[in-house]
């Protein structure tokens, strides 16, 4: 994990989105305080994202629903194709709106689960990939293998393109090798149906048991 800012220095959004290009990260996730002209007549989280396609969506509905259950209201899942951060970068980009700045309501529920939502955020990017916020899997069994290699360059040209096209795709290393797999799941009818999406899109495929 990587942070654009961790001072209060004003960095524009395309500077944002630079940086987060140039780090090679995974996914980008900016998290804001949303805010209304009238003082407490609007409250509720919300996650923007480019547009409903891919991993993103995915996670941006996770992340509202995990804030919901903290008493938030779920005000959905929003398309901004014209925000910088969303438009720039090059990963799977989500904004979070963690509720109203001038909502009591909102900044009571934030005052009193800080920790909460900071967990409900992080598992909702997690959950998607079938990871949870430890870093270990859950009860996952299978995953969809697209590529072994010594050299890990080529591992990451193949999980970058992977991560463009929006798959849940993960590196991982041993015995020498830098495998490239996408999703994880717990039945054999899961990974078999992600094995088909990348079957379609021309990736080779194998799913392989990653709870041995």
């Amino acid at each position: 994990m990587e942070y654009t800012r961790t001072t209060d220095v004003y960095e524009s959004p395309y500077e944002k989105a630079m940086e987060a290009n140039e780090s090679g990260a995974d996914f980008f996730v900016s998290i804001h305080r949303n805010s209304n002209p009238t003082p407490n007549s609007a409250s509720g989280v919300e996650t923007l994202v480019y547009n409903k396609d891919g991993i993103k969506y995915e996670m941006a509905q996770a992340i509202n629903q995990n804030m919901e259950t903290l008493g938030f209201r779920n005000l959905g899942v929003k398309e901004r194709p014209n925000l910088v951060v969303l438009k720039r970068t090059k990963m799977p980009a989500l904004l979070v709106e963690a509720g109203f700045i001038n909502s009591d309501t909102d900044n009571e529920l934030l005052d009193d689960n800080f920790n909460a939502v900071a967990q409900a955020i992080a598992d909702g990017i997690l959950q998607p990939l079938g990871i949870s916020a430890d870093g270990v899997g859950g009860r996952a069994d299978y995953a969809v293998q697209t590529g072994a290699f010594r050299n890990r360059n080529y591992a990451m040209n193949l999980l970058n393109e992977l991560l463009e096209e929006e798959y849940p795709a993960y590196l991982e290393e041993g015995n020498g090798l830098y495998r490239v797999l996408v999703g994880s799941y717990e039945t054999l009818d899961e990974a078999a149906a992600m094995e088909r999406r990348l079957k379609q899109d021309g990736f080779q495929t194998v799913i392989v048991n990653v709870a041995q």
